[in-house]
């Protein structure tokens, strides 16, 4: 500071907000007092608001220090491989849209990987790098599906680092005990007190964490107060059940039949449908029975349906919705929630000891078949009944390949997850064997990863097959993107064969050649990336 500007700066008053307004209008339109317009301004006007701001200081009184930090919490985790937790800086470091757009090249996407690394890392029981805590709740925050893998992996620090950056809070309601008031799940007295003092979130939270813990107890909680609760609420709560749902939970369930609210009503219902041995489910399958036989007298024995004629109380107090969708019948509307709600073991004994495979094939009378065979369908699904389900999948190779019942790749798709792993990936490789990749995506969807190799390489050979047929390459990004996830990375060797550019068809589109060229080389770098990833992660190599 120069002497003429110092003792102008000495001789200004402390007029703090004048000084303020000086700086936002600009010297050249306004000088601080005192001091003359021109090229001396602007110094003038920084002095007296640095001789300003230490008067300003000078006179405050000192405060209370603040309380020191606790530490982050010890995560007794071991440590990650130094390989693996280099590679998990890389897989965070990339971000959706980096490239720019366009076409995407031969690069694999690092982020469609992230999940999988998470599950690996989780299984092998390893803890996150501190110095990728932040990156990876960053991560998280951006997408939902990956929050249950990432604080697991996170562990306790992160909700320690999530109580001090209002960015990170989601993992306070995500994890369990994250909330600032979580109880010790030790001790009854601190939970009830949770239950009946804490926000709805973390109420909500506790119910599903207790529940996972001990159904019974979480139970026994929701009684406690299940008349006070809103109705909203009571739903919410009663949804929790899902998890553990069993046969102690039916009286419970019965008497939440005469809920006041509708939503709540059907709820209950639906859990106890799914719970075969429950007087609802018995209920249910006389009902339904009654609407139900073989007609014998045909050289032909077919199944006849004699669809309720009204719906009564009883039926809607449990859980039959008596008003029925616009351009719907209500007789068929009614039979099919019946049905759908019947136990599945209803109907060998009532069709004549006939099996699954055997009461699906018989024919339907007066066009009654698909409402039939539908509510099988969701009643199967319900009740998880993996000998119903393959009944009314059908043969992969068959016309429509998806049984009578299956009116839509959704109903198909979610018949094959009561199936078991192996079963499930062979019936999706006949299924795209005899119809292509055209209608498999959500079929794909719920197959276990890795792909079982025939299910792999009846995808790779239907890529193949498209390429060679000149087919529009873009419509097919979809399932490529998954077979780069889910695809076992010891496939990587048997596509090198693709990686050429292929000779294009007259009436292929224009630069198709190319681009499966780029997917194939993609999808082999993937696997190959995918493959060091779980190698890494099973290395021996101590960290630092």
């Amino acid at each position: 500071m120069s002497r003429t500007t110092a003792t102008v700066a000495a001789s200004l008053p402390d007029h703090w907000e004048e000084l303020v307004t000086t700086a936002l209008l600009g010297t050249d339109r306004r000088t601080p007092p005192g001091v003359a317009p021109g090229p001396q301004a602007p110094s003038a006007l920084l002095d007296a608001a640095a001789a300003a701001t230490v008067r300003r200081r000078a006179g405050l009184r000192p405060a209370r220090p603040a309380e020191r930090l606790r530490p982050a919490p010890e995560d007794p985790r071991p440590a990650l491989p130094p390989a693996a937790a280099r590679r998990l800086a890389s897989l965070l470091a990339d971000r959706p849209g980096a490239s720019g757009g366009g076409r995407r090249g031969t690069a694999p996407d690092l982020m469609e990987l992230l999940p999988q690394w998470l599950q690996a890392a989780n299984a092998r029981g390893y803890a996150a790098p501190p110095q990728a805590l932040p990156a990876l709740l960053d991560a998280a925050r951006g997408r939902t599906d990956l929050r249950p893998a990432a604080l697991r992996f996170a562990g306790p620090r992160a909700l320690w680092l999530a109580r001090l950056n209002p960015d990170w809070r989601f993992a306070l309601r995500a994890a369990p005990g994250g909330g600032p008031s979580a109880p010790d799940p030790r001790d009854p007295q601190d939970i009830r007190r949770l239950w009946h003092e804490g926000l709805f979130a973390e109420r909500v939270t506790l119910l599903t964490a207790l529940r996972s813990r001990d159904a019974a107890a979480a139970r026994a909680l929701l009684e406690e107060t299940w008349a006070t609760e809103r109705a909203e609420d009571r739903l919410m709560f009663l949804d929790s059940l899902r998890a553990g749902l069993g046969p102690d939970d039916e009286d419970f369930l019965e008497r939440a039949l005469t809920d006041r609210s509708r939503n709540v009503r059907a709820t209950a219902a639906e859990l106890l449908s799914a719970l075969p041995a429950s007087a609802l489910a018995a209920r249910m399958a006389v009902r339904a029975a009654a609407c139900v036989a073989v007609d014998r007298r045909r050289d032909v024995p077919a199944i006849v349906v004699e669809a309720p004629h009204e719906c009564d109380a009883a039926m809607e107090r449990d859980g039959v919705v008596a008003k029925a969708p616009t351009g719907r019948g209500e007789r068929s509307w009614w039979l099919g929630q019946l049905v759908e709600a019947a136990p599945l073991g209803t109907w060998p004994a009532r069709l004549g000891g006939r099996t699954p495979q055997e009461i699906v094939a018989l024919p339907v009378g007066d066009g009654w078949q698909g409402e039939l065979h539908a509510a099988w369908c969701r009643a199967a699904v319900r009740q998880r009944d993996a000998e119903w389900s393959r009944a009314l999948l059908g043969e992969p190779s068959a016309p429509e390949a998806g049984g009578p019942g299956a009116v839509s790749l959704a109903e198909r798709a979610r018949l094959l997850a009561a199936l078991g792993p192996g079963e499930r990936a062979a019936w999706v490789a006949g299924f795209i064997e005899t119809h292509g990749l055209s209608e498999a995506f959500q079929l794909l969807g719920v197959c276990a990863v890795p792909w079982a190799p025939p299910l792999g390489r009846a995808v790779v050979d239907a890529l193949n097959i498209a390429r060679d047929a000149g087919s529009y390459p873009w419509s097919f990004s979809g399932v490529m993107g998954l077979a780069e996830r889910c695809l076992d990375p010891s496939e990587a060797s048997r596509l090198d064969a693709l990686l050429a550019v292929p000779d294009e068809p007259e009436d292929a589109a224009p630069g198709a050649g190319g681009y499966w060229s780029e997917a194939f080389q993609r999808l082999v770098t993937t696997l190959r990336l995918r493959g060091a990833m779980l190698a890494e992660l099973a290395s021996e190599e101590p960290a630092p």
